[in-house]
């Protein structure tokens, strides 16, 4: 007897919907319509998972397939929001590319919330946090995920460091030496963040306030020269493994 095939099926196409989802018809437009329709060729009767970043991940099935939108009927609610590790990533805008790099990183490894902080050594004052956001759906479309790390706006590391909330341990990469990673994010459990620096690193009066800071530990990522968005993946890598995430 040949065994029934799981519906949905794992080549099933996934859609981020903005604002909540709930079972009923739902209109698709733009270019998410034309990724269901002239990208993966969607017929009437074909599935496609949706989530929404807040009531977790639901099925929908084509029911009118149009030139420029397609019409959805939202049935089954297939589960819940995922729960995401209490890990802040704060990192130095990078340039173009890289920093899209690291924004999608920050969500495929389960970030919870990702920081731009501008440093006195930037390249860059103001990323594109629209584009950053669209890297991030991306990312979580391609790997199952339900939740998406919350966009903080761009600060500044001064008021970064002024603002720091009394409960959350900030470990930052000190290029200059520190404990090692694994050590360091082992012995602290809890509320936690990371903080990369820019590719010139921070300066002196910026590393000194930043130890300034009591909630603060400066943590060695091995003995090899990483690039800014693989600092930031490595550490972010070690505390997941340390919290018991992966």
């Amino acid at each position: 007897m040949a065994a029934t095939p799981a519906w949905p099926p794992r080549s099933t196409p996934r859609l981020f919907i903005e604002g909540a989802i709930s079972p009923g018809p739902l209109r698709i437009e733009g270019p998410a319509a034309h990724y269901l329709i002239s990208v993966m060729r969607m017929k009437p009767g074909d599935p496609v998972k949706l989530f929404d970043d807040l009531t977790g991940e639901w099925l929908g099935v084509a029911n009118t397939v149009n030139r420029r939108d397609i019409i959805l009927d939202v049935t089954n609610h297939l589960r819940d929001r995922e729960p995401v590790p209490d890990l802040w990533l704060c990192a130095a805008p990078l340039k173009k590319g890289r920093i899209d790099w690291m924004a999608e990183k920050a969500c495929e490894l389960g970030v919870a919330r990702l920081v731009p902080v501008v440093t006195r050594r930037s390249v860059v004052e103001r990323p594109k946090l629209d584009r950053l956001r669209t890297h991030m759906i991306e990312a979580a479309e391609q790997c199952d995920r339900t939740a998406l790390p919350e966009l903080a706006e761009t600060v500044k590391l001064d008021t970064l460091l002024r603002d720091w909330p009394a409960n959350r341990v900030l470990f930052f990469a000190d290029e200059t030496g520190g404990v090692p990673a694994a050590e360091a994010m082992a012995a602290r459990k809890g509320p936690a963040a990371i903080l990369i620096g820019p590719e010139g690193g921070f300066d002196d009066a910026e590393r000194e306030a930043i130890r300034a800071l009591p909630q603060a530990v400066g943590v060695g990522l091995g003995p090899r020269i990483l690039r800014a968005e693989t600092a930031a993946a490595a550490a972010v890598a070690i505390w997941m493994s340390a919290a018991g995430d992966w």
